[in-house]
C-alpha cells in the first residue's frame, strides 16, 4: 500500500473528559475503509482535503495509514508532516450507540490534521452536526505520526550520513541527545499571549497564501479559527457548513414561485440530490448510506414542564364552587311560607263586645330535591404511562378530569345540562336545577328592552353624545335595577354575564371618547353586584317560556350562598383508581353524588331580551 504516513486515529478504554470510554471495536466495521484526510476539520472550502486515510481496525484502536493528493494544499501538508511541523491526527465520528458511559458503535466521517490532539490522553465533544441532525464525537489524540515513508532512494544513505556527522564533544563521544523531546504544544503553552497572537497571525497569513480563496469568499479577511488558542478545545467552534447550506437551498427554493411550500420544496431537493428517507434517521443519499438530516430536533420550548391546558375562563367556575352552601344530606327539602300578603295578615284592633276574627291565612311552600350521580372516567395505556418521562402522566390526566368535572357542575347549576332528555348521561334539572330555567318563585326573569332605552334617551338628544354602548349599558343597569325591588337573596349579588354584554358596557364612551366606566369595580358599583364574572358558555343560550316566546340570556344576577349542593357523606368528589391486567390500562374514576338547587325563593335574578323572529336562529 502506498501511503504518506500512518498514526493512530483512536485509542481504546480512555476515559474521556464527559465520562464516556471508547471500547474495542467501535469502529470495526469500518476497518479496510477509506475516508477523507481533512485539514483541522475544516469542510468549508474543497482546498482542505488533503487526501485519503485506509483504516484499520486493531486490538488497541483504529491506525490510520494516509496518503496526500497532488493538490497545493496536499503538497504543503506533506511538507509540514514531514519536517515534524504537525504531528497529531484527529476524526469525526458520529451515528454512535453507547452502553452506559461505553461507546460500542460509531462511524468515522473522517481524519483529520490537527496542530495538536488537544488534552494529552483523548477528549470527546458532543457535536449537534447540523447537516446530518444527530450527535457526534470529535476524537483527538496527541500521538506523534508514526510510520513515515520516504519514497526517494537515497534516504538510507543520507539517513547514514547524518549519523555519522554528528557532532561529537571533546572527549570524542557523539554527543547524545536529551531523550525528552518537547512538542508544538509544550513550545506553544510557554509563549506568552502577545506571542501567541503572532504566531496565530504567521499561521493565517501562510494559509491565505498557500490556499487562495476568491474575493466573494465568505471566509474572507481569515479563519475564524485563527483567533483563539487551538489547544484550548473546549472553545473550539463547532461549524457545519454543508447543512447550513442544504438549509438555505431548501428555504429559497420554497420561497421561488411554482414551489410554494416547504414540503414540496423538499421533496424536490431529495430527488435531485438522489435523496431517500430511512423514517428513522433523516434523509439517506442512495448508493454512499451518508445519513443528512436537514434540520435539527426539535427543543421543548419548557422543559419539564407539563403541556399548557387550553380551557375556558374558569374564574366563575371556581367562584361557585367556593361560593356554593354545602348541606350534609343528598336529599334536601326547601320549606318556604309565604306572608306577602302581610295586610291581609295584619294585626286587628279589638272592641269591647265585639267577636275576635281569625286573622288569615299564609301558604306553606315546600320542594325536594333528591341527588344524581356526576362522574368523569379515563383510561390510561401504562405502555404510555411509562414512555412519557417528561412529566407525571397519570397527575396531568387527574387534573383534566377533575377541571372537567367542576366545569360540567358549574354549567348544569347556572343554565342546565343541554343534551336531550333521552341520553341517559344528562345531568337532569330536577336533581341538579338550573338558576337561569328555575320556578318564578326562585329565580326573577327580567326582560331588557334597548329600543325603549334608545328612544327614552334619544329623546333628550343623547344620540348626540353618546354610542350604542352607552344605550346597552343604561338599558341593563335599569333593568337590573328594577327587578331589584323584588330580590330577596342574601347580601350582595355576584353578576355572570355573557363577554359580548360585558363589551359592550365597559366600552361605552362619552362623545369626547372618554369611557363611563373606567374599570369593572365602577361598573359593579352602578350595577349594585359585588364581582362580575365573565361566562363564556352563556353565549347565544336562549330559553322557551310556558308560553312559547323565546328568551335570550345576557346576565343572572346570584349570591351562590344561596344555592345548595347537597351531598350523603361518602357521596362528595371522590377519586376510584383500577388496573385492567387483559388490557394493561390504568383506569380512573372522578366521581360525585349530589342534588343542587336554590334555597331561598327570589334569589336570583336573570336579566333576557326577547326574541323576534327575524333574530330566531333556531326554527
Amino acid at each position: 500500500m502506498k501511503y504518506d504516513f500512518s498514526g493512530w486515529a483512536t485509542r481504546n478504554d480512555l476515559q474521556c473528559a464527559d465520562g464516556r470510554v471508547i471500547k474495542k471495536d467501535a469502529f470495526k466495521g469500518q476497518n479496510g475503509q477509506t475516508v477523507p484526510l481533512v485539514w483541522m476539520h475544516n469542510h468549508a472550502d474543497p482546498a482542505n482535503v488533503l487526501g485519503l486515510a485506509h483504516l484499520e481496525n486493531r486490538d488497541e484502536g483504529v491506525y490510520a495509514f494516509c496518503e496526500f493528493n497532488d493538490t497545493e494544499s496536499g503538497k504543503t501538508a506533506r511538507e509540514l508532516v514531514k519536517h515534524g511541523d504537525v504531528q497529531s491526527l484527529s476524526i469525526f465520528a458520529n451515528q454512535l450507540k453507547q452502553a452506559g458511559h461505553d461507546v460500542v458503535h460509531g462511524i468515522i466521517r473522517e481524519v483529520s490534521l490537527v496542530l495538536a490532539g488537544a488534552n494529552p490522553g483523548a477528549f470527546i465533544d458532543d457535536v449537534v452536526m447540523h447537516g446530518d441532525g444527530e450527535t457526534g464525537i470529535v476524537l483527538g489524540y496527541n500521538e506523534m505520526i508514526m510510520g513515515q515513508l520516504e519514497h526517494s532512494a537515497d534516504e538510507p544513505d543520507k539517513k547514514k550520513k547524518e549519523e555519522k556527522d554528528e557532532p561529537n564533544d571533546e572527549s570524542g563521544n557523539v554527543e547524545k541527545k536529551d531523550d525528552k523531546v518537547e512538542t508544538i504544544e509544550d513550545i506553544f503553552k510557554s509563549m506568552n499571549e502577545k506571542q501567541q497572537t503572532a504566531v496565530f497571525a504567521m499561521m493565517a497569513e501562510f494559509v491565505d497564501k498557500e490556499n487562495p480563496k476568491k474575493e466573494d469568499d465568505e471566509s474572507k479577511g481569515g479563519d475564524d479559527n485563527m483567533k483563539h488558542n487551538v489547544f484550548d478545545t473546549d472553545k473550539r467552534d463547532d461549524k457545519s457548513f454543508l447543512s447550513h447550506a442544504a438549509q438555505k437551498e431548501i428555504l429559497d427554493l420554497a420561497k421561488s414561485s411554482g414551489v410554494g411550500s416547504l414540503k414540496a420544496a423538499m421533496e424536490i431537493y431529495m430527488d435531485e440530490h438522489s435523496l431517500q428517507h430511512d423514517g428513522i434517521s433523516g434523509f439517506v443519499q442512495s448508493g454512499t448510506g451518508d445519513v443528512t438530516t436537514l434540520f435539527p430536533e426539535y427543543v421543548e420550548a419548557h422543559p419539564g414542564r407539563t403541556p399548557e391546558l387550553i380551557t375556558n375562563d374558569m374564574g366563575w367556575v371556581d367562584a361557585i364552587m367556593a361560593k356554593t352552601q354545602k348541606i350534609p344530606n343528598g336529599r334536601v327539602r326547601t320549606s318556604h311560607v309565604d306572608i306577602r300578603n302581610i295586610d291581609s295578615l295584619s294585626a286587628k284592633g279589638y272592641k269591647k263586645g265585639n267577636e275576635k276574627k281569625i286573622t288569615g291565612n299564609y301558604e306553606l311552600v315546600r320542594r325536594t330535591t333528591d341527588p344524581q350521580t356526576v362522574y368523569v372516567t379515563s383510561e390510561l395505556h401504562r405502555d404510555d404511562v411509562v414512555d412519557i418521562e417528561d412529566f407525571d402522566y397519570v397527575q396531568f390526566q387527574y387534573g383534566i378530569d377533575q377541571i372537567s368535572l367542576k366545569e360540567t357542575l358549574a354549567v348544569a347549576t347556572m343554565i342546565g345540562d343541554s343534551r336531550e332528555n333521552s341520553d341517559p348521561e344528562k345531568i337532569f334539572p330536577e336533581h341538579i336545577r338550573p338558576v337561569w330555567t328555575d320556578d318564578e318563585l326562585y329565580t326573577i326573569h327580567k326582560d331588557i328592552d334597548f329600543d325603549a332605552m334608545a328612544k327614552e334617551l334619544q329623546g333628550n338628544n343623547t344620540g348626540d353624545y353618546f354610542g350604542e354602548s352607552f344605550i346597552y349599558a343604561e338599558a341593563m343597569i335599569t333593568a337590573l335595577r328594577k327587578a331589584r325591588k323584588n330580590f330577596r337573596g342574601t347580601g350582595k349579588p355576584d353578576l355572570f354575564i355573557t363577554t359580548d354584554m360585558h363589551n359592550t358596557m365597559i366600552l361605552a364612551r362619552d362623545r369626547n371618547g372618554r369611557r363611563i366606566y373606567e374599570t369593572d369595580t365602577e361598573l359593579a358599583a352602578a350595577l349594585g353586584v359585588d364581582k362580575i364574572y365573565e361566562v363564556t358558555q352563556f353565549e347565544d343560550k336562549i330559553r322557551t317560556d310556558s308560553t312559547g316566546k323565546k328568551h335570550k340570556l345576557h346576565a343572572i344576577c346570584v349570591n351562590m350562598a344561596d344555592y345548595g349542593y347537597g351531598a350523603s357523606k361518602g357521596g362528595d368528589v371522590t377519586h376510584f383508581t383500577d388496573f385492567d391486567i387483559k388490557f394493561n390500562q390504568l383506569q380512573s374514576l372522578l366521581e360525585t353524588r349530589k342534588s343542587g338547587q336554590l334555597t331561598r325563593i327570589k334569589s336570583a335574578i336573570v336579566i333576557e331580551e326577547i326574541v323576534t323572529a327575524s333574530e330566531d336562529h333556531t326554527a
